[in-house]
């Protein structure tokens, strides 16, 4: 069996006949089961979800996970890992496992000493030492890890806004023909059947460079494709133009990745694309930090606002948090007490919040109703401010 071969990709349902539209249902089948797409994969970044158990977040509905291997290679280890049965049994995650290649977090997190062409050289932010990572051993990691879906290693840039003008074509290009060469070296690298391989296509906001990657990515015949430098600093505007313009390019046998997206209103637009899988930080980090989503729109529990409200945070939700009955008040109680039961609880909240509308967006595709979808979830047609830069940020 051949990697592109370790995972089974069947659109169960897709309208045609209108202009623009793209959505489709589908499902990836893998070595540890199947998850249905659109799919959002909550992120486990090194191999857990803080505060939440594996049992938890399998109450949520969610089917696939996202794991780190920029984390997991410095801490405790990819071949530790492997030695204890893989990331799965290390976990105890039984479902379907999607692990990142660790470049984008090598080129944003840590401090780097060289970038060049066979990689990136950083020092641990855990130990100070030095760590070399590129393609080859990008894919030696990630095969330890044995997750059953791999990334190819990317060179991802920074967002135009981060550096002088003058420059930000040049480093998009770069990145765009780097990113592929590192791509053929991945293939030439990779050795784990049971393990499918995903390509990324990069560009930045160019949308020529876009259609370049493309092409050139699509010429290798692998398991799936991914949309990646998208929420590195751009505004969301500039997120929908590369979407709707990428995506639908993409080969239409294949699951298509968005990667590090995002918000409710992004996932919708991203599905109209033809997108068919996610994932994102949001739910879990703002869960955190005591922001809960809800089909209306986000809310702030630590607002005095909420300090008597007897409500849960959304009625129609079947969440712990909801279903079980805690109410606003509580919650906000829990928050300004500094009690960790606020930050399980809102978190499972908005991953089933997630899930719930990734149920209803399959739904809405399957029975022709996208209106009335769109109508039901009015936070699909918000503009978020002061987004977070998603695209690979780990969930620390």
């Amino acid at each position: 069996m051949m990697a592109k071969d370790a995972i089974r990709f069947e659109v169960t349902h897709q309208k045609t006949g209108q202009s623009g539209w793209h959505a489709r249902v589908g499902r990836v089948t893998t070595a540890h089961g199947s998850f249905d797409t659109p799919a959002f994969m909550p992120v486990a970044t090194a191999a857990a979800m803080k505060g939440l158990t594996p049992t938890q977040v399998r109450t949520t509905g969610s089917q696939c996970i996202l794991n780190n291997a920029f984390h997991l290679l410095l801490r405790p280890g990819a071949e530790r890992i492997a030695a204890l049965g893989g990331v799965h049994k290390f976990m105890r995650w039984e479902g379907p496992i999607l692990t990142d290649s660790g470049g984008f977090q090598a080129f944003s997190m840590a401090q780097i000493n060289r970038v060049d062409e066979d990689g990136v050289t950083f020092q641990s932010f855990i130990d100070g030492k030095v760590v070399h990572l590129g393609p080859e051993s990008s894919m030696a990691v990630q095969e330890a890890l044995g997750a059953d879906i791999a990334m190819a290693f990317d060179d991802c840039p920074p967002a135009g806004g981060a550096i002088p003008e003058s420059m930000a074509r040049e480093r998009t290009m770069q990145a765009k023909d780097r990113t592929l060469r590192w791509l053929a070296r991945c293939i030439a690298a990779h050795r784990r059947p049971d393990q499918a391989l995903f390509g990324i296509v990069q560009g930045g906001t160019d949308l020529a460079m876009r259609s370049a990657s493309v092409t050139e990515t699509c010429a290798f015949d692998l398991a799936g494709y991914a949309i990646g430098g998208v929420a590195v600093g751009e505004g969301t505007a500039a997120i929908e133009q590369v979407v709707r313009h990428t995506a639908p390019l993409l080969p239409l046998d294949r699951p298509r990745y968005l990667m590090g997206v995002g918000y409710p209103r992004d996932i919708a637009m991203a599905v109209e694309s033809g997108v068919d899988m996610f994932d994102c930080v949001l739910p879990t980090r703002n869960g955190r930090n005591g922001m809960a989503f809800t089909q209306a729109g986000a809310i702030r529990l630590r607002n005095a606002i909420h300090s008597d409200d007897e409500a849960p945070i959304e009625r129609e939700c079947d969440c712990e948090a909801c279903a079980g009955g805690f109410s606003r008040a509580y919650l906000r109680h829990l928050f300004i007490a500094g009690e960790m039961l606020g930050p399980t609880l809102v978190s499972l909240h908005n991953i089933r919040l997630f899930q719930r509308l990734l149920l209803d967006i399959r739904r809405a595709i399957e029975e022709d109703t996208w209106l009335q979808f769109r109508r039901s979830w009015p936070c699909t047609n918000q503009v978020q401010s002061g987004s977070l830069d998603l695209n690979g940020v780990s969930d620390d």
